[in-house]
């Protein structure tokens, strides 16, 4: 069970302590609506002492869902003035294609209680000492009629992919995959070869893990670069109990890092989580897409035919639609006017807006990313 620090020992600011999460997840955070039934509760850390503020998205119904538990980074300066994690990217993939989703704060970190404890030059205690955390959500989601016990993913960034990665090497029941973004923890006080800490916190992980798991480091990721991504894999790997996938994806932007923060990063991450969930059999199949109009029920588009409700007008249109970056969306009127949109965390909103702008008929949304919306019948 976690132990909490004595305050005199944890500080709640660590300024040589640095894994950031993604500065991006502020800078693309979506307009969510009424959809995304978002919840802001507090649930107890194992002991019971303490209260972690924590982030509920849900789908329409009752459920039970699939669960994805999301864990943070960890930005310079006080935890305690972090704000609260949403990670409104990842988030929003996993809830459309029916999960619950859930982001609690650690212990120490924003609102929660508690105090952050102080790594030193020991990632490997520091990961464990975090994952009781992750432990913790878990536990509220056994107790909740909603949610589908046996089918949970684990997701981390940065110092979350650190604690995720920690928190597998339990091998928990309920879990069925784990997908660590970007997970580490640098720290550079003196005397600390950080970077062997690190290679040997994973590779003490992976002694005793069996959960299957996809990694995500690009080559110019200003914390944790592709060398040192490598050697962590290498580690980790040695006891070749799991099922371990490693995607090295290059540049990204102007920092790596940021990858999950992203609407731009997610053609390079889905297609591999995609593919680890269908194989430990976790749905992957979009049912809906969040709008501030609410759910609307989707289905994919088949490769090669073309969607219903499409005129003849509308096809060059539709073409153009299907060359067009992700994520990408297409709205339409009875009066033959189309509006394709592409990129930005709005392009649903921009789409919607920008046709009925033009069209002097009712506007709705007819096509978002691979997907066609089922209820986008024109008036």
């Amino acid at each position: 069970m976690k132990v909490r620090f004595l305050a005199k020992r944890a500080l709640a600011t660590c300024a040589a302590c640095v894994a950031l999460w993604s500065s991006a997840a502020i800078a693309e955070d979506l307009t969510w609506g009424q959809a995304m039934h978002e919840q802001i509760i507090t649930i107890p850390n194992l002991s019971g002492t303490v209260q972690l503020e924590t982030t509920i998205f849900k789908p329409n119904g009752k459920g039970p869902f699939p669960v994805a538990i999301i864990n943070h980074g960890k930005q310079a300066g006080s935890p305690a003035r972090q704000p609260r994690d949403r990670s409104p990217v990842v988030a929003r993939e996993f809830l459309e294609r029916g999960y619950a989703v859930i982001l609690p704060m650690r212990e120490g970190f924003s609102h929660s209680g508690g105090v952050y404890a102080i790594p030193g030059c020991n990632p490997e205690y520091n990961g464990r000492f975090e994952s009781y955390d992750i432990q913790a959500a878990v536990a509220f989601v056994q107790q909740q009629p909603w949610a589908d016990h046996d089918k949970i993913v684990i997701i981390g960034q940065s110092h979350g992919g650190l604690s995720t990665m920690a928190y597998g090497a339990h091998n928990p029941a309920h879990v069925r995959a784990l997908i660590n973004f970007a997970g580490g923890l640098r720290y550079e006080g003196s005397n600390c070869r950080w970077q062997d800490s690190l290679v040997h916190a994973f590779e003490v992980y992976g002694k005793t893990t069996t959960i299957p798991s996809v990694w995500f480091y690009g080559a110019n990721d200003s914390f944790f670069g592709p060398e040192l991504a490598h050697r962590m894999f290498e580690a980790y790997t040695k006891a070749h109990l799991a099922n371990v996938r490693l995607v090295a994806f290059g540049s990204f932007g102007s920092d790596a890092h940021n990858l999950s923060g992203s609407i731009a990063g997610i053609p390079i991450w889905w297609p591999e989580t995609e593919a680890l969930l269908q194989r430990v059999g976790l749905p992957t199949k979009r049912v809906f897409v969040a709008t501030n109009e609410g759910e609307l029920p989707v289905t994919e588009i088949v490769e090669g035919q073309q969607p219903p409700g499409l005129s003849k007008l509308e096809q060059p249109a539709y073409e153009g639609f299907l060359q067009t970056q992700l994520p990408r969306a297409a709205a339409h009127s009875s009066s033959g006017v189309w509006s394709t949109t592409s990129g930005g965390p709005d392009f649903i909103e921009r789409a919607l807006q920008n046709c009925r702008g033009r069209s002097k008929l009712p506007c709705s949304l007819y096509l978002v990313n691979h997907s066609i919306v089922l209820s986008a019948s024109v008036p």
